[in-house]
């Protein structure tokens, strides 16, 4: 790996959770000295870890990057293949609807604890890598690196130093908040009307009681549910609709009514206790999508993951994007002689609208998954994407298969997508004119 040409970096990163805990195993093997500053507790010892629990959908951006530091083929072996989306329907019939027929590529649902453990174990071997739990982040002057973390164990301040601050610290960074302050700081956040709560469909008898290569959908327009697979059999079910309907939700048996008519089967894989405790134990979580521009300032500050560019999960894309951040600010940083304020520019003015162009799929996505994919004309299009796609295979290459199975930036995966729509449209105005010019020609033959 190519060095920088400017002398190794005191490098702070705030947060060491997915994104932080793999830039600071980048920035070291740069030879950079590394300090990690979470403020929860090491989840490695912890009894109870707090934060989402959500399984992650780890696909190409996501295998790229943990490959890059020789950890993806242990990860995807303990992980479990979601060959494809298996809808649910209010009779309890089932759909199978693969990703990838063509090549048989599939998502790996992983545990986002197991991960995070996994990357913090390399990062702790690499002596470059110095990590502070317990530091809360209270202030940050970008400008000089001076910072400020409460250390939660004595409640006293810690006052440190560095020479690149690296906000990871997710969709409520502290960083980020620095950096809004700044003149020419462009910054949006839109939270979503919709919440979701975790539930689980635990194993019976120690075996899956779903089948478990598929992402389960309960696709009901307005609203919906879904469950990935985990490697004790269980599901971890995700219930997302609006807060209006969770509100409307206040006794048990309002709560069983509900999964009585939406849900049915469910409720008999989930068991009628359990679907009780696992609702009222929590209130819904909100989700907010959240664009940048820019992701640095100068050389003193950058922003990378959730921090940068949070997004609703629906595409399954936010840590994927998150490493993939990683991924290209390494290959910038690697360039022969290029000094970390010309690096952090350039990632800054390369990623940023493919970040935002990300944060529009997954909006997308929530509607295809909740209810367009309960129509016939989704199915018509998938199977004539799919046909085009083996007739073409690096030509034609649907939107999901782009984004999910590949490194194309976001920015062209729907650009190939528009031209792929225009296509259609063509071909439909094509065939309307012919059958129109057909029933002209019977009109006068008829006539005549």
């Amino acid at each position: 790996m190519a060095s920088t040409a400017e002398p190794k970096k005191k490098i702070a990163i705030i947060g060491a959770g997915l994104v932080g805990s793999l830039a600071s195993i980048n920035f070291a093997r740069q030879g950079h000295e590394v300090h990690i500053y979470e403020f929860r507790e090491d989840i490695r010892t912890a009894e109870l870890v707090q934060g989402r629990s959500i399984n992650l959908a780890l696909s190409r951006r996501g295998q790229t990057a943990l490959a890059a530091i020789g950890l993806e083929k242990e990860i995807v072996a303990n992980s479990i293949l979601m060959k494809g989306r298996m809808t649910h329907d209010l009779q309890g019939n089932t759909k199978e609807i693969l990703y990838d027929p063509l090549h048989g590529q599939g998502l790996f649902s992983v545990g986002r604890k197991y991960l995070n453990e996994k990357l913090l174990n390399l990062a702790e071997k690499n002596p470059n890598i110095h990590m502070h739990f317990e530091k809360k982040l209270v202030t940050a002057k970008l400008d000089n690196g001076d910072l400020i973390f409460k250390d939660l164990k004595t409640n006293v301040d810690v006052k440190e130093n560095a020479d690149l601050i690296v906000g990871c610290d997710g969709a409520y960074s502290q960083v980020r908040a620095q950096m809004i302050k700044r003149p020419g700081f462009s910054f949006s956040q839109q939270y979503i009307r919709h919440g979701y709560l975790e539930l689980c469909i635990p194993a019976k008898d120690g075996e899956f009681q779903m089948p478990p290569n598929y992402l389960h959908i309960w696709p009901r327009h307005s609203f919906m549910m879904i469950a990935l697979p985990n490697k004790d059999k269980s599901f971890t079910v995700t219930l997302s609709m609006p807060f209006e309907t969770f509100e409307s939700i206040q006794t048990e048996n309002d709560l069983l009514d509900f999964f009585d008519e939406h849900y049915p089967d469910a409720t008999a894989l989930i068991g009628k206790d359990r679907l009780l405790k696992d609702f009222f134990k929590s209130k819904p979580q909100h989700m907010v999508s959240i664009k940048c521009n820019s992701y640095n300032i100068g050389s003193k500050a950058v922003i990378l993951g959730d921090a940068a560019h949070a997004m609703v999960p629906y595409y399954g894309q936010g840590m994927n994007c998150g490493f993939e951040d990683c991924t290209l600010l390494d290959k910038i940083l690697s360039q022969s002689g290029i000094t970390i304020n010309d690096a952090l520019k350039q990632f800054s003015e390369s990623r940023w609208e493919d970040a935002n162009a990300m944060c529009d799929l997954a909006m997308y996505n929530y509607i295809e998954m909740r209810d367009l994919v309960t129509k016939r004309t989704f199915f018509m299009r998938k199977k004539i994407d799919e046909f085009l796609h083996c007739l073409m295979p690096d030509t034609w290459v649907p939107l999901y298969n782009s984004v999910s199975f590949s490194n194309m930036p976001y920015t062209k995966c729907i650009d190939n997508r528009k031209w792929q729509d225009n296509i259609y449209k063509n071909i439909i105005l094509v065939v309307c004119a012919l059958v129109v010019a057909q029933f002209i020609i019977l009109l006068y033959s008829y006539l005549n």
